[in-house]
C-alpha cells in the first residue's frame, strides 16, 4: 500500500509538472515589438516602402515590403526561412501566399515554417480599410500565430 501511494504521488507530480510546462508553453509572448522604416532604399517602382519588424534585440528582424498592385496593397513579410503576404484589398486585410515572381524562400521550407490552418484563418483579419500604421500593427500582432510551434524562435 505504501508503494502504491508513493507511486501515485510521483505520477501526480509528473502530471502537474508536465501540464504546467504546457500551460506556459514553448511559445514566447510577442507583446513587445519594434517597427522601423528603412530609408534611402531603392527597390524598384512597385516597392513603396520597407520596414524592419523585430520582437527582440537579439535576432535578425523580419522585413516588411510594401508593394502596390492592381488589387490593392501587399505587405510581403520576409525572413531567411519564411515569407508570407498580407494584402489590403477591397475584401479586407489578410494573408495570402506570396506570388511566385516575388518568392525568395524555397516553397518547401516556407510550408514547414508557416502553419497552413492559421494561414486560412487569417485570410480576412479585418474587412475595414487599413493604412500603413494599422497594417504593420496587425502584421506584428498576427505574425507569431502564423508560425508553427517549432519555429517561433525565428522571431525572438
Amino acid at each position: 500500500m505504501k508503494k502504491l501511494s508513493i507511486l501515485s504521488v510521483l505520477v501526480l507530480c509528473l502530471f502537474l509538472v508536465s501540464s504546467t510546462a504546457n500551460a506556459t508553453g514553448f511559445r514566447t509572448e510577442f507583446n513587445n515589438y519594434q517597427i522601423s522604416q528603412v530609408d534611402d532604399l531603392f527597390m524598384g517602382k512597385k516597392v513603396k516602402a520597407v520596414w524592419k519588424l523585430s520582437y527582440s534585440n537579439n535576432e535578425i528582424p523580419v522585413t516588411v515590403i510594401k508593394r502596390k498592385t492592381l488589387e490593392g496593397t501587399e505587405y510581403i513579410v520576409r525572413s531567411k526561412f519564411f515569407e508570407v503576404c498580407y494584402a489590403a484589398t477591397a475584401k479586407g486585410f489578410g494573408t495570402r501566399p506570396v506570388r511566385r515572381s516575388y518568392c525568395d524562400v524555397p516553397k518547401k521550407i516556407c510550408r514547414a515554417v508557416i502553419n497552413q490552418e492559421q494561414m486560412q484563418r487569417q485570410q480576412i483579419i479585418t474587412p475595414n480599410k487599413v493604412d500603413d500604421e494599422k497594417a504593420l500593427g496587425l502584421i506584428a500582432c498576427y505574425l507569431p500565430d502564423l508560425l508553427n510551434d517549432g519555429y517561433t524562435h525565428l522571431l525572438n
